[in-house]
């Protein structure tokens, strides 16, 4: 292993998430702290080469964060010598391509979820990077949360005994764009542009659930376009044509019952804006991507079910903090170290395009389920 450079594309780094949680909070930290941490104890130094469309803000941002490089031509990123990575946090409808350009220059590559706009093209994209021979991993941030690491050692530690269920609830109210901008870009609100609740979230659900509880056998369904029309960036009306909202039971191989509600038209009453209720046979945890509160069998209250009388119990007063014992760092980053150490073979990353294309397929199983009023299973929808 050598001292040189790694350079990375960054393709969409203006974007809300290409620039927030990858390129600030993520590459530009480590860039800052000296690069890559190695297993060894030194680390590697990384160049960044920033690719947008918008030649203007680019250039603002490149400035502003002291990155030489930068273009608004893919190609000519992809030509220069001295970055063997590609990144892509482009809008879902341009992915496919740009991944594909990049295999082509024989790059490694790491992306933002969901990989492509269905399974099938998830899977050819898969398939298409291992007859290449790249390395290639996708976002999977929310494993690397602290509160899913407690969670992670409770159920290692068997905590909860045999799990019977899980609860989850994510989503806030996003704003309709007209007397409050909007918190998300207008384009998640049209299933034409790749937009819907369902293909931006059931990705992630598909691999929380199933590196922390079990493999989804089938998926039960419902989905919403509770706010019709909204407000875009422009100030112009536009009809909001994808889900807004989708209410999901999935059904685990060899597992609990897992019930998700997803929502953006949900007004927040939670401590934190995802939230995984878990019941077990010697405890229950409420876990978001922070905290994580317990309730072991030993200390569980009584309730007795009385509706004549007003019940005084603090039922929330009941539960135990879990102590942040180490050091809380960003999820994207840590995935982000991850994958670069697995680049540069010093250790190893699971999360490839083959288990991005799992996540689609829960998407469209999940769409499917909508359409036709039933329950869905996996392994027949992947062979429709």
């Amino acid at each position: 292993m050598t001292n040189d450079v790694l350079g990375i594309i960054v393709n969409g780094a203006t974007g809300r998430m290409g620039y927030r949680q990858h390129l600030v909070r993520s590459l530009l930290a480590l860039r800052d702290e000296g690069g890559v941490p190695l297993s060894d104890g030194t680390r590697r130094p990384i160049e960044l080469y920033l690719v947008a469309r918008n030649e203007e803000k680019l250039r603002a941002l490149a400035e502003q964060h002291r990155v030489e490089k930068y273009t608004t031509d893919l190609d000519e990123a992809l030509a220069t010598p001295g970055f063997p990575v590609y990144f892509d946090a482009l809008v879902t409808k341009l992915r496919v391509p740009a991944i594909r350009k990049a295999i082509a220059a024989g790059k490694s590559v790491y992306t933002e979820k969901p990989t492509a706009e269905s399974y099938e093209e998830a899977l050819a994209l898969a398939d298409e990077a291992e007859a290449a021979g790249v390395k290639n991993g996708v976002v999977h941030d929310k494993l690397y949360l602290p509160g899913l690491l407690k969670l992670k050692r409770l159920i290692d530690s068997g905590f909860f005994g045999e799990i019977l269920s899980v609860r989850g609830e994510f989503g806030y109210w996003v704003f309709e764009g007209g007397w409050q901008p909007a918190q998300r870009p207008s384009w998640n609100y049209r299933s034409e542009d790749g937009g819907g609740i369902v293909v931006d979230m059931f990705p992630h659900w598909n691999y929380v659930i199933e590196n922390l509880f079990g493999k989804i056998e089938s998926v039960y369904a419902e989905t919403r376009t509770h706010i019709p029309e909204r407000v875009d960036e422009r100030g112009e009306r536009y009809a909001a044509t994808a889900d807004d909202a989708a209410y999901a039971v999935f059904d685990l191989e060899d597992g609990p019952i897992v019930q998700f509600n997803s929502s953006w038209t949900v007004r927040v009453n939670r401590d934190e804006l995802v939230e995984l209720h878990v019941d077990g046979t010697r405890g229950s945890a409420v876990v978001g991507l922070f905290g994580a509160k317990i309730q072991p069998r030993d200390a569980t209250p009584k309730p007795t079910w009385n509706p004549d009388l007003p019940d005084t119990h603090d039922y929330s007063g009941d539960w135990i903090e879990v102590p942040q014992n180490e050091p809380a760092e960003n999820g994207f980053k840590l995935q982000w170290i991850e994958f670069l150490r697995y680049v540069l073979d010093d250790g190893r990353h699971d999360y490839d395009f083959r288990s991005g294309a799992a996540g689609m397929l829960l998407a469209e199983a999940a769409l499917a389920s909508d359409a036709q009023g039933r329950r869905i299973v996996l392994a027949e929808q992947a062979g429709a």
